[in-house]
């Protein structure tokens, strides 16, 4: 699968399965600053964050796969919503460390899995502070480290940041799902939106990001493939 540079335009072309592939992309996302907030989603052409089976996987291709675990290598921790992370399966990464935000503290129906190579203790579960304890106690067997987070039983997204950033992990990737990529957007706290358009068209029960106004950005890169998905870099402009 090709993958070619349309912004800037270079027209740079690369060969997504190569072992030159990681390093080319690596060099479209890779960021300096040593705290930011990216948000990193797929979306429909209608703008549904889900496919025919109600995950994202139905959605993605090799190429945007790639593009996600570089992303998350420049990352120091992976942030998702707890009903994503019951939707998706989510597979533990064995490079960055994995946050979940559970207001509830409710864990039922949760598939975590380690990739091979993974080490244990790199998830960590977001809650309200006053539930902290109960969590840490109800988890102790797995393995998990319980982050309390100060403010009403409401999770804000701006308390989660600094809670993240107090453990030392400022490099943050959002990757949803909806409800949490909407809270992030609409308290504009995302720096760099990267989106990948899958060329489908589903029905849409929840925008892959609902925003309460227009969100000013600027496009800082944009991939095409030969599948027809794009791969957009959109920096916020405050």
């Amino acid at each position: 699968m090709i993958v070619t540079e349309i912004v800037p335009r270079t027209l740079d072309a690369v060969d997504a399965s190569t072992d030159e592939a990681r390093a080319w992309l690596r060099t479209r996302y890779a960021r300096e600053d040593a705290a930011y907030v990216r948000l990193n989603m797929i979306t429909s052409l209608t703008g549904s964050a889900s496919g025919a089976d109600g995950t994202s996987e139905t959605l993605t291709n090799r190429v945007d796969r790639r593009i996600l675990g570089v992303i998350r290598a420049e990352a120091d921790v992976v942030l998702v919503g707890a009903q994503s992370v019951r939707a998706e399966g989510y597979v533990v990464p064995r490079s960055v460390r994995l946050a979940i935000v559970t207001s509830s503290g409710d864990l039922a129906g949760h598939r975590l899995r380690l990739e091979q190579g993974a080490t244990p203790g790199r998830v960590i579960l977001v809650c309200p502070q006053r539930r902290a304890d109960e969590l840490a106690e109800s988890t102790r067997s797995l393995g998990v480290q319980v982050l309390g987070v100060p403010g009403s039983e409401r999770l804000q997204p701006g308390a989660i940041v600094a809670a993240l950033r107090g453990r030392g992990l400022t490099r943050i990737v959002c990757e949803g799902g909806p409800s949490l990529a909407s809270q992030f957007a609409n308290a504009g706290l995302i720096d760099e939106f990267c989106v990948t358009v899958a060329p489908a068209l589903e029905p849409v029960d929840k925008p892959f990001v609902r925003l309460a106004e227009r969100a000013a950005a600027e496009v800082a890169g944009h991939l095409v493939d030969e599948a027809g998905f794009s791969y957009l870099r959109l920096r916020a402009l405050r």
